[in-house]
């Protein structure tokens, strides 16, 4: 063989090293035998065929000198080494087991959430809508647990609805960092990614059943049907992505309302129901069922106080009153605009904690405590910078200043919940429509707050009642001056003194040896 060519026979051996780096890296990273790695792996033989091509007295020596000998063990050894390391992956990925070291179990879910599992009638699909912008490791590592507890009945995958706009479109998407839930062509949608949410469309996906909502329409209410006047098409999407049925009700038409609704919803009436409508609603809710009014300040509907039948029904019946004024805030621009973050506990806003939402135009509420069979919830509430402006004048020429002698001075109760205690009746009522409208639906928690209002309402924001976990209380203790001063000590003075003196001592008996 020519000796110039010899000179390139040990660069087949690195070849060969290096794709063996190569391929291990790639086994241990994707598990499974790609394209890639039989690309490394073929490259191994190829360079080790070329050292042998370029040099092969010194292939043969390398096989039968001494050398060659350890080299082999060493060859073995290595390999050795990589057969158990593939053992070892292989057994982990066939026969995985996980367990929580977490002090308060937090990666374990709870026995409701795993009898819910164990009980699935058919397999689930989950498909998480979360863009670049949204991070979806939380979400994926809970998907993870109940996929790995489902017995292979719960899958999961995300797609980024801005590179497969078609899909969110079809699933309905409305907000980044929707899981969607399918089960035998049925689907049930979770906004915000936690267990409860899960398990809880789990449970509705497994017990199928009509959950139809009605919106009113005849009063100038907004329409369900997307146009260009604006709509609560988004508002309906949502709700039908969340299996719900939603229609509409004319109670001028019907003279009834249908025995299988599970709420009414009245959004932004311009003119006031009659008195046939309003018994007929009050008979409805007699029966445990369930009523969201949004409604829109009388600056705005054109609907005054006195001609209000419903707002009066809700009144003495109820405690409910929607103020006659309209709310200002000085925060905001312009100041007709109210944006806060001001909520109460309750189950309709406790995943808006962290959230802004957005009313257009607002009016406040007050509720009437001393009624005994009415449990009443606050549930948004204004900025300390607002007020309820109750001078019309002052409105129409927009020359309005807080007057405490006839305005009521923030912050002040836009949004509330109430219960009947003996009926079960539900009632939310909001001093805005126009924020759930499909130009305001996705401003900050806009959306939130109108899907979990009907929710409640109906009776479905809380199916599954989970253990409560045990949060331990943490808390970090600085370290004493005596602490710090013996890692000091030990770190700094103590483990390099012992070795320089050890130093020190081999070098002098080295001396006198000689």
């Amino acid at each position: 063989m020519n000796k110039k060519l010899k000179q390139f026979a040990p660069y087949g051996l690195y070849l060969s090293i290096a794709a063996a780096l190569t391929a291990l890296s790639l086994y241990v990273l994707q598990r499974e035998v790609t394209l890639a790695l039989r690309i490394a792996l073929a490259v191994i033989v190829l360079g080790i065929a070329l050292f042998i091509f370029l040099d092969p007295e010194k292939a043969k020596e390398s096989i039968t000198g001494r050398q060659g000998k350890n080299t082999s063990n060493a060859l073995l050894m290595t390999i050795a080494v990589l057969g158990i390391v593939v053992v070892i992956n292989y057994l982990g990925n066939s026969y995985s087991k996980r367990w929580d070291i977490t002090q308060d179990k937090n990666n374990t879910l709870t026995v409701e959430t795993l009898d819910i599992l164990k009980k699935l009638p058919s397999n689930v699909m989950v498909t998480g809508f979360f863009t670049p912008q949204y991070s979806n490791e939380t979400a994926k590592q809970l998907l993870e647990n109940y996929k790995t507890e489902s017995a292979g009945k719960l899958d999961y995958k995300f797609i980024d609805p801005n590179a497969d706009p078609a899909a969110a479109k079809a699933a309905k998407i409305t907000s980044d960092g929707t899981l969607v839930l399918t089960m035998e062509g049925r689907s049930e949608q979770v906004t915000y990614a936690d267990e409860k949410g899960i398990s809880n469309a789990l449970v509705r996906l497994s017990n199928p059943g009509n959950r139809n909502v009605y919106f009113l329409q005849g009063h100038g209410e907004y329409p369900i049907e997307q146009n260009s006047q604006g709509s609560y098409s988004l508002v309906k999407s949502v709700l039908e992505g969340k299996n719900y049925t939603v229609k509409t009700l004319s109670l001028l038409t019907s003279g009834s309302i249908p025995d299988d609704a599970m709420a009414i919803v009245i959004a932004g009436n311009t003119t006031s129901l009659d008195q046939k409508e309003v018994d007929l609603i009050k008979d409805y809710l007699k029966k445990g069922k369930a009523l969201v009014w949004l409604d829109n300040p009388s600056v705005e509907s054109g609907i005054k106080a006195s001609d209000d039948l419903l707002g009066m029904y809700l009144k003495s019946d109820w405690g409910i009153t929607l103020d006659d004024d309209l709310m200002i805030d000085t925060n905001v621009n312009p100041p007709t605009v109210l944006a806060t973050n001001n909520y109460g506990n309750h189950a309709i806003t406790e995943r808006l904690q962290r959230l802004y939402t957005l009313f257009p135009v607002a009016r406040s509420i007050t509720f009437d405590n001393s009624k005994t069979d009415i449990t009443g919830y606050p549930l948004v509430n204004s900025s300390n910078a607002s007020w309820g402006e109750t001078d019309q004048e002052s409105i129409k020429s927009q020359k309005v200043s807080p007057d405490e002698k006839t305005d009521r001075i923030g912050p002040l109760m836009i949004g509330m919940a109430a219960q009947n205690n003996t009926t079960k009746a539900r009632v939310v009522v909001i001093g805005d429509a126009e924020f759930a409208a499909d130009n305001n639906y996705p401003q900050y928690g806009n959306s939130v707050l109108i899907i979990n209002a009907i929710d409640w309402a109906a009776g479905q924001e809380d199916l599954l009642n989970l253990t409560p976990r045990n949060n331990t209380q943490r808390s970090l203790n600085p370290p004493t001056v005596f602490t710090n001063g013996l890692v000091f000590l030990i770190t700094v003075l103590l483990i390099p003194g012992l070795i320089l003196i050890t130093g020190i001592i081999t070098s002098v008996q080295r001396k006198k040896r000689g």
